[in-house]
């Protein structure tokens, strides 16, 4: 089962790359990246495709107007993570007694290493501590919501949105249930 898991992961990891290094490609080279509201230049969004904003590099983002107002997919991140990590990594991803503080982690994290984590687990052993994070390659309810929950809490850790639920949603961008239906096998 672990074998399976880690193929699974790598597998997922690769794709994932993948399908980031294409858009990236995609992404005009000449165009600097606007600066995001926090200064956080390297999250700026510049590119939507399907309603998921990327920045620069190909990575999911999040996309916060001036009036606050954030995108669908940084609204549905929170609620995701809310029903999939906060068990653990605490409300808005502030940490607990046995769970990092994520809006930390994601400062020096990025979207491969932390989709790496969640396909693959991790388990961070010490004098002091075991802790183990499982596999979360087979639970559909994050792995459909993956890229959510990364932009909410890159967002978090940015600084670029505060605690709580968003109050100003953005529109669901055309598609965005069928894609979830197709991600959930329906």
């Amino acid at each position: 089962m672990k074998l399976a898991s880690s193929v699974l992961g790598a597998f997922a990891l690769v794709f994932c790359l993948g399908q980031s290094l294409a858009i990236a490609a995609e992404s005009p080279a000449a165009a600097p990246a606007p600066a995001a509201a926090d200064g956080a230049s390297a999250s700026a969004a510049v590119k939507q495709v399907d309603g998921e904003w990327y920045d620069k590099a190909g990575n999911p983002t999040y996309k916060i107007a001036k009036d606050g107002t954030v995108d669908w997919y940084t609204s549905v991140g929170y609620l995701q993570f809310g029903a999939n990590c906060l068990v653990c990594h605490g409300p808005d991803g502030l940490g607990s007694s046995y769970a990092p503080n994520l809006t930390n982690s994601l400062k020096s994290l990025g979207y491969a290493e932390v989709y790496g984590t969640v396909v693959s687990g991790k388990r961070d052993v010490s004098s002091s501590q075991d802790l183990v994070m499982p596999s979360f390659a087979s639970n559909k309810n994050v792995m459909c919501h993956l890229d959510p929950i990364y932009i909410y809490l890159r967002a978090r850790s940015d600084g670029a949105l505060g605690r709580g639920r968003p109050s100003k949603v953005g529109p669901k961008p055309a598609g965005f249930d069928q894609k979830e239906d197709k991600c959930f096998g329906d």
